[in-house]
């Protein structure tokens, strides 16, 4: 099979198109034909080292992909060949073939195409836990969510309107501004040529957010820690900023501010349960049409190293897939 292979850590120029084995299922796994593979921020750090696993070389990268079942492993009766699923997966999405554990696989709802359902488990999962299992985001209160434009953060706009929250969106340029318009945001805050902290006491009549969703770090976590309402949670995603804050330890106390850590793929590990919950409510409210993922950029597989650089430069609305058929 084709797959991008990365052979040494670095940029995404470093990755190589070649011929490789099919993997084979084993025991509780599937074999997938992936037909789109997503794009995610971890994908960009894993081929330089950065991220918290490092395969050994050569592999691909990719961790979300979605296509059809072509071979089951011993005891799995779930699931058979021909099926339409997505999956997560460590890495390997890069490639015309995968295989999953199949408590990682879900049937994919007949009205998601393929790149459509390879963008969604990782951006909607991390949202629906992040702000519901997490933050324990309630009808009224105020969320604010930096990056808002990106894969996470657009679908932290979609769901916390469905939560019943007053949605204050951060973004840069009005073309990202109109999409998370588009996509149900109450308020819209261009962070490149305004006051984000004096917009958010602005909007939300001096009080401050409630809960902020943070996949970008850097500044704009300094402006969340200054514009938090009294017992605040900011939720930390990611570092797209490429920069990781320090924090002031009093800025928590003054007004009983909580700071939380969360990683998705750590529920897969530790509350596999509750992920799985989470999925099957996403996948359903998917089928019946209350979600829409927003695939903004697609490539084909000789052009992923594109994808990552579009990923890396922060260009991308919405989520970026990898067709690989």
């Amino acid at each position: 099979m084709r797959a991008v292979v990365c052979t040494e850590w670095g940029n995404p120029d470093t990755l190589i198109l070649k011929d490789v084995p099919d993997p084979v299922a084993g025991p509780g796994q599937v074999a997938i034909a992936i037909h789109a593979c997503g794009l995610n921020f971890a994908d960009t750090l894993m081929i330089q080292g950065t991220y918290q696993m490092r395969p050994e070389f050569p592999f691909s990268p990719g961790l979300e992909i979605a296509g059809t079942i072509i071979a089951v492993g011993e005891g799995v009766d779930t699931f058979k060949a021909g099926d339409r699923v997505l999956a997560v997966i460590s890495y390997g999405g890069f490639a015309e073939i995968a295989v999953a554990d199949v408590a990682s696989v879900y049937a994919i709802p007949d009205n998601l195409g393929y790149p459509e359902a390879a963008g969604f488990a990782v951006a909607y999962g991390s949202s629906h836990l992040a702000l519901d299992d997490c933050a324990s985001l309630q009808a009224g209160q105020n969320l604010v969510v930096f990056g808002a434009a990106g894969g996470v953060g657009l679908t932290a706009v979609e769901i916390g309107k469905m939560m019943g929250a007053n949605v204050i969106a951060v973004a840069s340029g009005e073309e990202k501004m109109q999409v998370v318009r588009d996509y149900g945001a109450d308020h819209v805050i261009d962070y490149r040529g305004e006051d984000v902290r004096a917009r958010i006491k602005e909007l939300t009549d001096g009080r401050g957010g409630d809960v902020f969703y943070d996949p970008v770090g850097g500044d704009l976590f300094t402006a969340a820690l200054k514009s938090t309402a009294m017992g605040a949670k900011i939720i930390v995603v990611g570092f797209a900023s490429g920069t990781i804050p320090q924090i002031p330890a009093n800025y928590l106390l003054i007004k009983n501010v909580t700071v939380h850590g969360f990683y998705w793929g750590g529920y897969r590990a530790y509350k596999p349960q509750v992920l799985r919950q989470s999925m099957e409510q996403l996948l359903e409210w998917a089928g019946e049409g209350k979600l829409k993922p927003h695939i903004a950029h697609t490539f084909p597989l000789d052009q992923a190293a594109d994808a990552l650089k579009m990923l890396t430069e922060r260009k991308s609305m919405g989520k970026t897939v990898v067709l690989v058929r």
